[in-house]
Parts: C-alpha cells; structure tokens; sequence
C-alpha cells in the first residue's frame, strides 16, 4: 500500500477502528430530507439493525455506508477508511444483499454462485462452503429459477458471503419468507454472527429484531429516535404490560375501575388490561373473578417502536429514496 492509497482513503483502513462511523450524515431529494444528521458507530462482530417506516432513511443511509449513495454533508468511514468516493479497496472486505437481489436464473445454485465468485477470485471451495453455510448443498445442482422464495433468500445471502467478507449489509432478508422458512433463516444469521461477521441488518420484522441484533437504531423521519440495545429501549420505554383476559369473566367498565389499570379495551374475544402495575391489577383480577385464562405479555421492541413512530407523518412515494 502507497503513501498515496492510505492518504487518498484507498487503503485498507485499521482493523482496530469500528466496522461503521456515520457522523452528522445529511442527505436530501429535493425538498424533502431524507436523513438529517444521522450520527451511528458499528462496533466489529456487532449485529445492528436498522428499523423504521418505509421513508425514514433506511434504504439511504443504508446506500450510502456501503459506498453507493454520496452524502449531502457529514462523514462516513467503513472498516476504517472513506466509503466515498467508490473505493475498489473496500469490496471484497464487505458483502451486500438488497431487497431485490438479481440472479442468472437459467444457472443452478452452484452454477451462480461460481460466476458471482469469480469477480472476486475465489476458489470452488468457497462456493461449496457458502452454499453449505445457508443450507443450500442439497439444492446445489437445482436452476435458480426452479429454487423456492426462500430458497432464493439463501442463495442471495451465500453470494453476499462467498469472498468471505468481514461487514455484511443485509436489507431485509426475510421479507417475504414464510414463518418456517423466516427462523430457518435466523439460524444461518446466528452463525454467520458466531464466525465474527459484522452485520448491519434491516428489517421490518421487530419480533426478528429483538431476537437477532446486539443493538438497534429506530429511524423517524430521516432521524435517530432510539439507539440502543432491544432489551434496554424496552425497559426506558416504560411502555405498560398487557394482561389479556376471556370477555366473560369481567367487564370493560369492573376492569377500568381497578386501581392502576391505564386502559381496558375488548379484542376479539378477550378484555385487554393496559397497565404499569401489573401485580397490582392481578391481585385485583384474582378477588373479582380469578385468574384462569389471564395471560400476562411485557413490553417489546415493537410496542417501543410503534410508540415512537405513531405519529410520524412521513410522506412516501412508491419508487422514491427510502
């Protein structure tokens, strides 16, 4: 590496800086902010998700980390040196996989993933490692074209995998996917965690969120509303435990009456206690009518994003930046 590569940010960048510095990010279409000041740091071997509405900034911010978007102002590093302007440097150290992943259709599994590792002249090795990391050795000789949704996930994950890269940009990789074939994909995220990838990860699911990422950013309106663990924006939220209780057994108006009960709403077939009280209002519920049936369900990540983007206005066109 020259003088001139490290001093032109073409280098390869320090393996001790964090895998992503995003600082005092802004970037507008128009009249319209899509990101506005958005400061983030991603540590190395991290697992971070980025949540928000569609039109918060993701898909931008998203773009503009991995190189392919330049911001309006603010300053971005990636593996430690500049992710603009385009830095050939950088690309085989990261592995991108969008929303709409493009594949050679008529090729098999192997076939693809072969012509996708050869741009980064890796070994038939490789693409028998990848294809085995996400589940796919037994589909390998099978047409893309012929390979299920899921299975298409898989293989649009393994070709973000096969030069074996140490940051991993995911945008939302379950999208579509059915429950089965959604967790059967957790699982070949988790290892990819265990063998020290970097992942930065977007995703709609909050269920998927809470269970998968070390930490969490929640973007409103091309801002950061929350950063931090799932597990600690749920505790500051204070957001009220759910106690779920059969219709029959009390009504709305015994159960609103109860001290420390915030709200009682009928759905479906069952009375929905809101409250920060909990043992409070169960000890109540058990003197009324008891406590067969009672189900009690603690805050989420979803209430804690649902509470901070409930009211957000945020206009979005269909095709437009996200």
């Amino acid at each position: 590496m020259t003088k001139a590569e490290t001093a032109s940010g073409l280098g390869c960048g320090s393996t001790d800086a964090p895998a992503v510095i995003a600082d005092g990010v802004h970037k507008r279409y128009g009249a319209r902010k899509a990101l506005d000041g958005v400061s983030v740091r991603v540590e190395r071997g991290e697992f971070f998700g980025l949540l928000g509405p569609n039109g918060a900034g993701k898909t931008t911010l998203v773009e503009i980390l991995e190189g392919l978007r330049q911001s309006d102002s603010g300053t971005v590093t990636v593996l430690g040196t500049a992710a603009w302007p385009r830095n050939r440097a950088l690309l085989p150290r990261i592995g991108v996989q969008t929303q709409s992943s493009a594949f050679f259709v008529r090729q098999t599994a192997s076939e693809h993933l072969a012509t996708v590792a050869a741009l980064y002249g890796v070994t038939r090795i490789a693409v028998e490692q990848a294809l085995a990391t996400v589940g796919l050795a037994d589909q390998s000789e099978i047409r893309v074209e012929d390979l299920s949704g899921g299975q298409r996930q898989r293989l649009a994950i393994a070709s973000a995998l096969v030069h074996d890269p140490e940051l991993i940009f995911l945008d939302e990789p379950t999208a579509a996917l059915d429950p089965q074939a959604r967790r059967s994909l957790w699982d070949v995220l988790r290892s990819m965690k265990a063998a020290g990838k970097t992942i930065v990860y977007t995703t709609h699911h909050l269920d998927e969120a809470e269970a998968l990422c070390d930490r969490v950013a929640i973007l409103v309106a091309g801002r950061i509303a929350a950063l931090g663990t799932p597990r600690a924006l749920v505790e500051a939220s204070e957001q009220p435990t759910r106690l779920i209780v059969p219709a029959q057994q009390v009504t709305v108006e015994r159960a609103q009456a109860i001290p420390g009960v915030d709200r009682a709403v009928i759905e479906g077939e069952a009375l929905v206690l809101e409250t920060r009280s909990s043992g409070q209002v169960l000890s109540a519920l058990n003197t009324l009518a008891g406590l067969e049936g009672v189900q009690t369900r603690g805050a989420t990540l979803e209430d804690v994003y649902l509470h901070l983007t409930s009211d957000a206005r945020i206009e979005h066109t269909e095709g437009s930046p996200a």
